[in-house]
This record gives C-alpha cells, structure tokens and sequence, in this order.
C-alpha cells in the first residue's frame, strides 16, 4: 500500500452539536476531484500554501521508498496500483529519482491519462522527454529556479580560472599539510609566482554555450560594468534582437566560431538525451590558446580526458567543473591538476599548480532554489491540468510533431 498522502491537516472540526451556528457554516460536499497526481520523493518543505492549493485541487498520492525502486515501481505501474493518474510531481532532486532512468520500459507502462510530468532540476538526461512528448505528456523542468544561483557560482568558477584561486586557496592551507615541515613554501612560491598567470577578467571576451535563463543571468552579471567583460554566445536558435542588445551579446553561428573568439569559455545548455559529449578533443582544438573553460551544465557533455589533454598541453590555461561525468566519482587526472600546488621545475604554466577548480553539482544548491524547485513544479502541474499553457515546458516540440502527424 502508499502510504498516505501528505495533505495539509486540516483545522479543527466544529462541535456540531453544542453550536447550531457551526452546522450551518459546513460546506456543501465536494464535487470529486478529476485528477489525481503522483507525487514521488519527499514531502513538501517550502510552500505550504501553494501545495494547500495543490491537495485541494488533486487527489495526491506518495508512493514509499520502497515502491519507488525500479522493480516495485514497475509492478505498480502494471497492476495500475494508482490508478490513471494525469501528473508526476517531483519536487526535489535528491529524493524521487529511486527508479532510475525513465526510458521507454517505464513510459510505456504509463496510463494513458498523464498529461504532465514536473520535476525539480534543470537538467533532464535521465528522462526521455522525447518519448514523452510522442505519448502526448509534456514535461517541465524547473531550471528557472535555478538559474541565478547557477550563475551566481559560475561568476565564482569563471574569476577562479582568471585568478587560480585554487593555487592561491590551497597554498595557503592544504599546503602546510603537504610540507608541514616548511609550510610557508607553498605560500611564497604562490605569493611570487601566482602574479604571473593571472589576469583581470575586464576586456576579455566570455562565450557562452546556450543562452537560456543561466546563460542571460550571467552575461548580465559578467557584462556589467562590475566586471566588463566582452559577451558572446553560441545557441542552436539566435535570440531576438532586443534580448541581445540588452545583454551586449554577440551571436556566434558556430561553436567553432565562439570557441575561436573566447578568452573563457562557460558550457551552460542542456545535456543532451543520447548522453554524447559536445566538448571532445576535436572541439577543445579550436579554443583559443590559453583560453578558459568552466563547466556548470552537465559532465555528460565533457569528454574530460580531452579536457585533461588540453591542460596538460597548455591549449587551455585553467578550468573549473561543478559537474563531472561520472558522479559522485571525479576524473582522477583532472583531481591531480586541482591538488598539485608545487610548481614543476620552476614553471607554473604549463602544466602549473591548482589549475583546476572541482565543486560538487553545488551551483544550483540554495534554500531558494529548492524553494522555486516545488513552487514551480506544482505551478506547472496546476497550469497544465486547468487546461492552460505550462510555464517550463522542454519539449514542446516532440509533440507538436505528433500533433502535426510527422
């Protein structure tokens, strides 16, 4: 059995008996409710009154942990166990994904009723929205509310490549641990040499791969007159006109263009469904020399030993990746160039000390964020079952080909 749903609890019931006044004030009974919405992962945290609204207006169920692992999902799924539910709410990316990849074994098994699936997250490899928008359900991701503490840390990410902050972090710290004998060694050598490979970020072009809501927040922070940079972007559709000339952003019609006229490069687009790298060895070719790259979109997009190739061989000067390919597990020879502050045989570039900077997948993780997480995954369910427009919608296009019969 699910365990129960989590709808808020309602206040006190009146005394009907002792207070004639309250018998009259009881509503009339509700009409039943027309769509029930399965809600995996944890309960509600941030938006109570929004998710009142929500249980008000849908039957919610919340399978258990237990029944979201994969194969007690998928016999849940054939003996109908929830019934012909019309939404799958996720709204946070640590809980609710126990099932693993929704591909075609667990979308086939969905009722024909579903409508809408709304998830926290910006990212959406592990789901094959493609397939869905064939079988008519439209998903939403919930990248929005990420997107300024995204850009928020890629500023961090991209002034660390400029400035080597992990050189300069680690030397002062991890360094007394590596020489605790003569610790300020570490902390001279930094101190003297770091001067030499470091740069102010004004006047330097920044590319920008995708300029979705991520990447318009950060041209706006990195085109400011707080940092003036030069903005140049690289996007499978230009954006209007307008949009660019607010932002200052040039439009590049190739990735080999942008990658050619960028002092730092920042990947910021959607991981692809077929999980296949963008950046390979082929592409990390055509950055400018001693360009920089950072990464706050999805490792899937990397091929990181190319990555690793590139630094190694100084085509690129530093890098920064808050996501890695194989998470929780990060490239070894990337964690090598992150680590190793003692400068190689008096050279600091290349291969230098502390080039890379390694985060955890922290760029979108604030209280707001998940906050924006279950408020938008919920607005787009009660947008799209009140038969109007969903508000983040990824793949509209699947199907409006099916619409159209192609």
């Amino acid at each position: 059995m699910a365990e129960p749903t989590n709808t808020p609890v309602p206040p006190a019931t009146p005394d009907l008996e002792s207070d004639p006044m309250a018998r009259s004030a009881v509503p009339q009974p509700l009409t039943p409710k027309r769509h029930t919405v399965l809600h995996i992962g944890d309960p509600i945290k941030y938006n109570p009154n929004t998710y009142a609204e929500f249980a008000d207006a849908f039957k919610v169920i919340r399978p258990s942990a237990a029944e979201r692992e994969r194969g007690e999902f998928i016999r849940a799924l054939k003996e109908r166990r929830w019934g012909d539910f019309s939404a799958i709410f996720r709204p946070f990316w640590g809980s609710g994904g126990e099932m693993g990849k929704w591909d075609a074994e667990l979308i086939s098994l969905l009722p024909h009723t579903v409508r809408v699936f709304a998830s926290a997250g910006a990212g959406f490899d592990w789901v094959d929205t493609r397939l869905l928008g064939e079988r008519g359900i439209i998903y939403c991701n919930s990248g929005l509310a990420a997107a300024e503490a995204v850009a928020d840390f890629a500023v961090a990410m991209i002034i660390s490549t400029f400035r080597h902050l992990p050189w300069c972090m680690g030397a002062a710290t991890i360094g007394a641990t590596i020489s605790p004998s003569s610790p300020e060694d570490s902390f001279r050598a930094c101190h003297l040499l770091a001067t030499a490979v470091s740069h102010n970020p004004r006047g330097h072009v920044l590319g920008l791969i995708g300029l979705g809501n991520i990447g318009q927040q950060l041209a706006a922070k990195m085109g400011s007159p707080a940092f003036g940079m030069r903005i140049a972007y690289y996007d499978v559709e230009r954006k209007p006109i307008a949009l660019e000339t607010q932002l200052g952003a040039t439009f590049h019609p190739t990735l080999d263009s942008l990658l050619a006229a960028s002092d730092c490069v920042v990947l910021c687009t959607p991981a692809f469904p077929d999980g296949k790298p963008l950046l390979t060895a082929s592409t990390f070719s055509k950055f400018r020399r001693g360009a920089r790259f950072v990464n706050v979109a999805r490792g899937s997009l990397v091929d990181e030993d190319a990555l690793a190739d590139a630094l190694e061989k100084g085509g690129i000067s530093a890098a920064a990746l808050d996501v890695h390919a194989a998470e929780p597990r990060v490239n070894p020879r990337l964690l090598r160039m992150a680590t190793d502050l003692v400068p190689r045989d008096g050279q600091t570039h290349p291969p230098g000390p502390g080039r890379v900077m390694l985060t955890c997948h922290n760029a979108g993780g604030t209280v707001e964020t998940h906050e924006g997480f279950e408020e938008l995954s919920m607005r787009n369910i009660l947008a799209v079952l009140r038969d109007g427009e969903p508000i983040t919608p990824v793949n509209l296009g699947f199907l409006k080909k099916v619409e159209d019969g192609k």
